[in-house]
């Protein structure tokens, strides 16, 4: 079977279950999208790692696996998503040891926070995402306005992005010393999702 290798194209709060988020990956050669539903806390640790000017005062659990890694010269070569069985996804951490390979079964949440720190490649067999692989289509009225790769998000997506635009708007009155002060304080707070929108909004000015 052939592997196709995915990117994270984001994350987003599920409307269908409730304290849980959907992680969204992009197939790099192609257009279709692959939906994953994952806890709070792998969210929050996979948003950390994607926003590189966010550091938590102390590692988190994947943090603290990377640290104890690197002090064992254990590298995590790649993750492959290699199973979906009623909606649940399986992944494998291939990692690597004094030129040894060892595979290791992991939660997708898991194996995505730690190939994000590793700066590791994820894949997945065709099958899989032929089989739970979504279109997700180009919104044709801001084709013109925004990059091509916009896209109109389905109803999982789409309540996430208004509530946090809405949120942002408190922040538009506010100077960019305060809004500073603001990020140092969320990230001391370990608050990581207002960071985040502090972060943004930070850097549209």
């Amino acid at each position: 079977m052939s592997l196709v290798r995915l990117n994270i194209k984001g994350i987003s709060y599920s409307q269908t279950q409730n304290g849980a988020y959907a992680l969204i990956l992009n197939e790099v050669d192609g257009d279709r999208k692959l939906p994953i539903v994952i806890g709070a806390f792998e969210a929050q640790s996979i948003a950390i790692a994607l926003e590189k000017e966010i550091r938590p005062p102390r590692p988190l659990t994947h943090d603290l696996f990377k640290n104890f890694a690197d002090r064992f010269d254990i590298t995590v070569k790649q993750v492959i998503i290699h199973k979906l069985v009623d909606g649940v996804f399986y992944s494998s951490l291939i990692c690597e040891r004094d030129k040894i390979e060892e595979i290791i079964d992991a939660r997708t949440s898991d194996a995505i926070a730690l190939a994000l720190r590793f700066q590791a490649p994820i894949f997945t067999y065709k099958n899989i995402l032929d089989k739970a692989g979504i279109y997700l289509k180009v919104n044709p009225k801001k084709e013109d306005e925004e990059d091509q790769d916009s896209i109109l998000m389905d109803e999982l997506i789409v309540e996430e992005i208004e509530t946090s635009s809405v949120e942002q708007e408190g922040h538009k009155n506010k100077s960019l010393k305060e809004l500073n002060e603001l990020l140092e304080e969320a990230v001391n707070n370990e608050d990581y999702e207002m960071a985040a929108k502090l972060r943004d909004e930070i850097s549209k000015r």
